[in-house]
């Protein structure tokens, strides 16, 4: 998937990479954002630097930010630029290539060269016409969702080396972030995945309806449910300071999914949207999920379940 934005105002494209590797018990996550501040917000002298509550410009930007989760230890938090968009750079000399697979860069006490490999099909959170239509405020796709990287992480001059770890490449793309919202990355071995995201719309108006979860499950080959958009009003979400949860039947088929992060493994990241306004993001890749599907028959039947410890990656955002 090559890069959407095409220069217009008002706009937000995001690329993320999450990682969980089992054998020293590391998460990461890389964030690279290109914002193109809108013309209302040349008032609000959106930055061109690294914290996006300082700074002066509105000129279209790319930013972002790495955060390395370790067993045992504090998460380490860094950013990287913003520089001005430049094609082939993502911020700060860090660089990646999505057709090539291909991930590196450095950030503060943070340095990451990675590949991926994932031969499955995109996992589309929303519908795959809203995301090539543009017809909503934004929309979600998962290009490579059960992706398995390799490569190095550094940290502090101390490095791992990370083999076979399971990820996921995902990518957002619209005017900005939600009011709130929720998210969860599930790999749930053997092909299986889940992705949930819970967002209620940053417009005046919309913002006062609940939220709306777009919730998709692959399992056994199959992605579920079929109709991401007509669903999404079927589930109902709750929201905690570091928990949240989701449930909902779609047709003879029920599913629930309880998330939780730990205070020991969650980074808080300021997010700033195009029109000038900002949001706060708290995210952990060592969350703990628990995701049951059952069917109705004469009574509620388990068909699934999956318990996830430490390898979920969550994240839950708030304005402001």
């Amino acid at each position: 998937m090559t890069p959407r934005w095409r220069g217009q105002p008002g706009r937000l494209e995001v690329w993320y990479w999450t990682v969980s590797d089992p054998t020293s018990g590391t998460g990461l996550w890389v964030h690279h954002e290109t914002v193109a501040p809108s013309r209302r917000a040349g008032q609000k002298r959106l930055p061109i630097r690294a914290d996006p509550s300082d700074g002066a410009g509105t000129a279209p930007f790319a930013h972002g930010w790495v955060a390395a989760f370790l067993a045992g230890r504090r998460p380490v938090l860094e950013r990287f630029g913003p520089t001005p968009v430049v094609s082939g750079v993502v911020a700060g000399g860090d660089r990646w290539n999505a057709e090539g697979r291909r991930l590196s860069g450095s950030a503060g006490a943070l340095q990451w060269d990675l590949s991926w490999d994932d031969d499955g099909d995109p996992l589309w959170t929303f519908p795959e016409w809203a995301w090539e239509r543009e017809a909503l405020p934004a929309a979600h796709v998962v290009p490579a969702p059960t992706a398995r990287f390799h490569g190095t992480l550094a940290v502090g001059g101390a490095t791992i080396d990370i083999a076979d770890a399971p990820g996921s490449v995902a990518r957002i793309y619209g005017h900005g972030n939600a009011e709130q919202w929720g998210w969860l990355h599930g790999d749930l071995g053997g092909g299986d995945v889940i992705e949930v995201v819970v967002a209620t719309p940053h417009r005046r108006g919309l913002d006062r309806l609940r939220p709306l979860a777009f919730v998709r499950l692959r399992h056994g080959g199959r992605d579920w449910p079929s109709a991401q958009l007509a669903t999404a009003p079927l589930f109902r979400t709750t929201f905690g300071d570091l928990t949240w949860s989701v449930s909902g039947t779609v047709g003879p088929l029920r599913l629930t999914a309880n998330v939780t992060m730990s205070e020991d493994n969650v980074v808080e990241v300021g997010y700033v949207d195009p029109d000038g306004t900002t949001a706060t993001c708290t995210n952990s890749e060592l969350a703990d999920a628990e995701v049951v599907l059952e069917r109705r028959r004469e009574r509620w039947e388990v068909v699934a379940s999956w318990v996830l410890r430490g390898t979920a990656h969550a994240e839950i955002g708030r304005r402001p």
